[in-house]
């Protein structure tokens, strides 16, 4: 079948784009390149079709949706600061961007929408582990922008009777995760400056947690997203389903690629979160979701990709 993927040339929406060509669909892609790059897209060779556009133009989103029957709404302004410093220029793109796809699928009959939310939308809610009906506390504009579409996308499935699903990802981190782009996790981060030789800064004591989860595991979840039935109208947590400290992160980073024996550490951040935890037992029992990579694998992975990169 064909499937529009916005965002395609980024990090997720790139793995996303090779499994579903591996899978045998048609791609299309729609990407601004602000972020994302033409050569995430080379393995897919000629079975993805890249158009050069913005989702925040619904002309751009109508044309390059004609005769899909699936599509995954994977780009956004994915920086935190960047809509702190341009709330009104984000919000054209994050939430108008997912009005615009909404539409779009709609107007060329498109089966089903598979929206890429955020647990930014759960804020600093101390009830862990964070299930999908947990109260929202967005503490930015980009989490504004991503609790808003996700209701723009639950009743586009109750109005109109188009097939949405939304998934919530937490901590994810893989290949082609920029580290250089100010949308990029410590992981990647981390990478680079141990490769580097140099020595990564802990913001804060280190004993903060997230709930990591490895790019191939959301890919996955993101493909039973768009084929599994009955979950139309539904939101999902997608993550590894377990706390990692920073500290732990930098132990698992330091055995594959040797460095320093401790990291620096820097004054906490005013704002950040301490501990992030996903429920994910939605995800198993609607979608069959289970995560398969565990973090020090996925972090072994991510080392030999960069490598071979370089």
């Amino acid at each position: 079948m064909r499937v529009l993927v916005t965002g395609g040339a980024g990090f997720i929406g790139s793995n996303l784009v090779d499994a579903l060509v591996a899978r045998g669909d048609e791609v299309v892609v729609l990407d601004d390149l602000s972020t994302g790059k033409r050569e995430n897209l080379e393995a897919a060779g000629d079975r993805a079709r890249l158009i050069v556009g913005s989702v925040a133009d619904y002309d751009t989103v109508l044309a390059a949706a004609e005769g899909c029957e699936l599509v995954y709404h994977e780009a956004a302004v994915a920086s935190v600061q960047r809509t702190v410093e341009a709330p009104v220029e984000t919000n054209q793109v994050n939430l108008g961007g997912t009005l615009n796809v909404l539409e779009a699928a709609r107007a060329v009959k498109a089966r089903r929408v598979v929206f890429a939310g955020s647990a930014a939308t759960y804020g600093d809610n101390p009830d862990l582990p964070l299930r999908e009906d947990a109260k929202p506390r967005p503490q930015s504009p980009y989490a504004i922008e991503k609790l808003a579409s996700e209701q723009y996308v639950k009743v586009w499935a109750d109005l109109y009777g188009l097939e949405t699903v939304t998934l919530r990802y937490f901590n994810v981190f893989g290949p082609r995760q920029d580290p250089g782009s100010p949308y990029s996790g410590v992981i990647s981060i981390f990478v680079d400056r141990l490769l580097r030789g140099q020595v990564p800064t802990i913001f804060g004591d280190g004993e903060q947690t997230r709930d990591f989860v490895f790019v191939s595991d959301v890919v996955r979840a993101n493909l039973l997203a768009g084929t599994v039935d009955g979950v139309s109208g539904r939101v999902f947590n997608i993550a590894g389903g377990g706390p990692t400290s920073l500290n732990q992160l930098y132990g698992h980073l330091r055995s594959v690629i040797g460095g320093a024996e401790r990291p620096n550490y820097a004054e906490a951040r005013a704002g950040d979160i301490r501990h992030s935890l996903a429920n994910i037992d939605a995800a198993h029992e609607g979608l069959g979701y289970r995560p398969g990579v565990p973090v020090a694998e996925g972090l072994a992975r991510l080392v030999e990709a960069v490598r071979a990169a370089r």
